[in-house]
């Protein structure tokens, strides 16, 4: 099969922090850069991120520093040490806690968005350090009790782990690995319309998550089988996408079909197609839309389209 490279990074990646892993558990700087002027905090509030510029379609992060980012940290909510980033400490908080949260900002600072519709906007690295805080304020918030035995868990680490009040068990964050896979046999590629799809027109590679004791390839031929019926042989892999919507890396592959006869999953599948290159060039004129342009699956499927 024809190794297909990837033509440049996927959103959420290319991040400017050094994650400086070996200083969280330095309690003594931890709390200096926490009270620290200089120090910058990005906020999270209900899953979404501040930034400034959104209606006008030229968004930009947020980052608090100061006074504004001691309000912050007085809503209540989980922090945690993300890294520096051009010297200075960078800390995620979540003020998910506060009903308005722009009280805790600066007058007229911006407002709280979804990453997801403005990320193909962003600098690269500005994306990346906002899916970074949001994947991991997420953690924070669904992780308050011990899956061992129930009592409540307390951050440590600077906020990377969850260590339980009874047991002692420590929980670490998650992402779970999904492959993704643009299918292709000769001039044609095989996309499908899940039932999740908020888009009603559009049509997107197939995906799933990796199973226990499954290799990445093996879990590329599974998918497509159970999906839609079509059998794989080849799997070339692509490139990889933080996806902290809630908590995934999606792993993307291109993958080599061996058989044509579609059979969907209902369960799965509304519909899957098989589209030519011309197709997927007329997309809109033709009646169905492709995945948005911050996603891999996008860019599973124009770095293919590239090579003819």
């Amino acid at each position: 099969m024809l190794s297909i490279p990837a033509s440049r990074p996927n959103a959420y990646t290319g991040s400017p922090l050094d994650r400086a892993s070996g200083r969280r558990d330095d309690a003594a700087f931890i709390a200096r850069a926490l009270a620290d002027p200089d120090s910058l905090f990005v906020p999270v509030w209900r899953a979404r991120n501040l930034m400034k510029g959104v209606a006008e379609g030229r968004p930009e992060a947020l980052l608090i520093s100061g006074g504004a980012a001691e309000r912050l940290r007085m809503a209540g909510g989980p922090w945690a040490f993300l890294g520096f980033w051009g010297g200075r400490a960078v800390f995620a908080v979540d003020c998910s806690t506060a009903d308005d949260p722009l009280p805790l900002l600066p007058e007229s600072v911006g407002t709280f968005a979804d990453l997801r519709q403005v990320a193909g906007l962003l600098p690269p690295g500005e994306a990346s350090v906002l899916a970074h805080a949001r994947g991991l304020m997420h953690w924070r918030v669904k992780h308050r009790f011990c899956g061992v035995c129930g009592n409540p868990c307390e951050p440590r680490s600077a906020g990377h782990v969850m260590q339980c009040t009874g047991c002692d068990a420590q929980h670490f964050p998650r992402t779970d690995p999904a492959v993704i896979m643009l299918v292709v046999r000769g001039d044609r590629c095989l996309l499908g319309h899940s039932h999740r799809f908020p888009n009603t027109r559009m049509y997107s590679t197939l995906a799933g998550f990796v199973e226990p004791g499954e290799s990445l390839e093996e879990a590329v031929r599974r998918e497509v089988l159970e999906e839609t019926g079509v059998r794989v042989g080849a799997v070339q892999y692509h490139s990889s996408q933080p996806w902290p919507f809630p908590s995934s890396i999606m792993l993307g592959f291109h993958a080599e079909a061996l058989s044509e006869e579609i059979a969907i999953d209902p369960d799965e599948l509304r519909d899957a197609r098989w589209f030519s290159r011309a197709e997927l060039r007329e997309s809109e004129a033709l009646g169905f839309s492709l995945p948005r342009v911050d996603s891999i699956a996008r860019r599973l499927i124009e770095d293919w389209l590239a090579l003819a």
